[in-house]
């Protein structure tokens, strides 16, 4: 009898159940994944020191975030070429690192949209077909722009315009 109650005991030993070893697996893969997220983000390694002329450590500076105003609807002008009527559209989105600036601009809209119409509409379609030509455009827009911010703030304000859409006809 003693040979029966072994052989029953050993089948029982034997036999896993598919739902511990599923838990077992599911266990081993979250961990890994989890550790490779955890590695992949730099988690592990300490953030390396600054050090000034002296040898003395720095802080590391913070970034300000960037704020962005998007000028709604684009803005549409005509222009003459020698030949022909022409048309440009342009889309126009501020980005500066105070909101108070962007709110300024907000106040302002019909101002600012004023001075922008007034510069497109001069511009000539040989300058503005060439690269340079539109970025000397933007710097100009730029500057109208930091104008009318900084005769009501006291301060520029803005610290890029951006040319989300440009298209000449």
């Amino acid at each position: 009898m003693a040979s029966t109650e072994q052989e029953a005991v050993a089948p029982a030993k034997k036999k896993r159940s598919p739902l511990v070893i599923g838990l077992v697996v599911a266990l081993l893969a979250v961990s890994g994944a989890c550790a490779y997220l955890f590695a992949a983000r730099g988690h592990d390694k300490p953030a390396a020191a600054a050090t000034d002329k002296e040898g003395g450590v720095v802080a590391p500076t913070k970034t300000q975030p960037e704020f962005f105003l998007p000028l709604d609807p684009a803005f549409v002008v005509n222009f003459r070429d020698d030949d022909a009527m022409r048309y440009l559209q342009v889309g126009v989105t501020l980005m500066s690192h105070d909101q108070a600036a962007l709110d300024t601009v907000k106040g302002v809209d019909p101002v600012v949209r004023n001075a922008l119409v007034m510069l497109f509409s001069r511009q000539s379609y040989s300058i503005l077909s060439d690269p340079a030509g539109k970025q000397k455009l933007q710097a100009e827009a730029l500057d109208a722009v930091r104008k009318i911010v900084q005769a009501r703030t006291g301060k520029p304000g803005i610290d890029a315009l951006y040319f989300t859409s440009f298209v000449m006809q």
